[in-house]
């Protein structure tokens, strides 16, 4: 009979915990620790390949990073979309939709309506990377306003069997995956800052009681 998954092991190293960070009454919390989660394992995959690709991995493994890559984006703004949300007293939770840049421009617009310490100044500066990222990645799958693409990363095709731009271009789609830890190293840490700062700084203690 074979273990099943959903398992104990003898040594607690070996061992995953799903709730050790997740609250049932912690909401916003407990998506910016799975966020965390999907961008760590973009990065730690990404050096893994840096570390040893001489079997080419990458090219499979490339998949499943910027699928997490942009999965932990995705959370981590509508993390903070929560905060900003309960700050200005909305009773919206979050933005439904896959659309990177759409959910970006939901934030900032935010930003700058909420007034508080975390101004629309700061925040271009500190997200100046992730938009470039994102402005990068609409042109490079001409992702729309309605059809956003970011399934790109999921399957080789759209919902309509259409290819996606990798499959169609002639000759070589790479990604520079130095350059990627580089980059999602900052990202990450301007995200989770931003989220963590409105959370324990900027949301009323009464939203806690």
């Amino acid at each position: 009979m074979m273990k099943p998954i959903f398992s104990r092991n003898e040594d607690i190293d070996r061992i995953a915990f799903l709730n050790w960070r997740i609250s049932k009454d912690r909401h916003i919390q407990n998506l910016t620790n799975i966020a965390e989660g999907y961008l760590t394992a973009a990065i730690r995959l990404a050096r893994l390949c840096l570390i040893n690709n001489n079997d080419k991995s990458a090219d499979i493994v490339i998949f499943p990073i910027l699928m997490n890559a942009n999965h932990g984006i995705e959370i981590y703004l509508k993390a903070i979309m929560w905060s900003l949300n309960v700050i200005m007293k909305s009773d919206a939770r979050i933005d439904r939709g896959h659309n990177l840049l759409q959910l970006y421009r939901s934030v900032r617009s935010k930003i700058k309506s909420y007034g508080g310490n975390l101004t629309l100044k700061d925040f271009n500066e500190a997200t100046a990377g992730l938009l470039n990222y994102l402005e990068e990645l609409f042109e490079k799958t001409k992702g729309t306003d309605k059809k956003d693409n970011m399934d790109f990363s999921r399957y080789p095709f759209n919902t309509s069997y259409e290819n996606h731009f990798y499959v169609e271009k002639f000759g070589n789609t790479e990604v520079d995956l130095e350059n990627f830890v580089v980059r999602f190293e900052e990202i990450s840490v301007v995200l989770d800052n931003i989220a963590s700062f409105l959370y324990e700084h900027e949301i009323p203690e009464d939203f806690f009681d």
